[in-house]
């Protein structure tokens, strides 16, 4: 089997689009870290009691050499509305992050202090369990510390054949 088979027979199964966030450790004392965020398809539930997610992520990634310093993140869960967002964090060779922050409807998590998207279906804070690694990727399993549902009732945003998508 090629990677081309492989990505072909994957890009037919539908994932829900998160945001995985989480703040650099600050240099100084008297400084705050750099916020850090990416786009995410290989996010799941792994258990309910302890409440654990999963998140995959590309071995050498800046995400994945934060996550292994930094064990508090965030994932906000991205409503159909918000594929600006999902597009402004998955794009190769993009801008610092710190501008693509900018302008950008957040809150802090009162745990991770990571950015939290306003209007998501629902934000989650976490802190890692467990870092595996599987591959060409690393799957970063968190404990989630709170949930919590700031954009109510909406339609999820999904990833579907190599687009995002909206459910009819």
């Amino acid at each position: 089997m090629s990677n081309d088979e492989f990505r072909a027979a994957l890009a037919r199964l539908a994932a829900g689009v998160v945001l995985i966030t989480a703040q650099e450790p600050p240099l100084d004392e008297d400084g705050r870290g750099e916020d850090a965020g990416m786009t995410a398809t290989a996010f799941m539930s792994v258990s309910l009691d302890p409440p654990l997610v999963m998140v995959s992520l590309r071995n050498g990634s800046r995400m994945d050499d934060l996550l292994a310093e930094q064990p508090l993140w965030a994932v906000s869960v991205l409503a159909e509305d918000q594929r600006h967002i999902a597009g402004r964090f998955s794009m190769k060779g993009r801008i610092s992050d710190r501008l693509l922050f900018e302008e950008l409807d957040c809150t802090r998590g009162a745990i991770t202090s990571a950015p939290l998207v306003g209007g998501a279906l629902a934000s989650l804070e976490c802190r890692t369990e467990q870092r595996v690694v599987a591959g060409d990727h690393t799957l970063v399993i968190g404990r989630v510390l709170s949930a919590e549902l700031p954009g109510g009732d909406g339609a999820p945003l999904t990833y579907f054949q190599g687009r995002y998508r909206q459910l009819k």
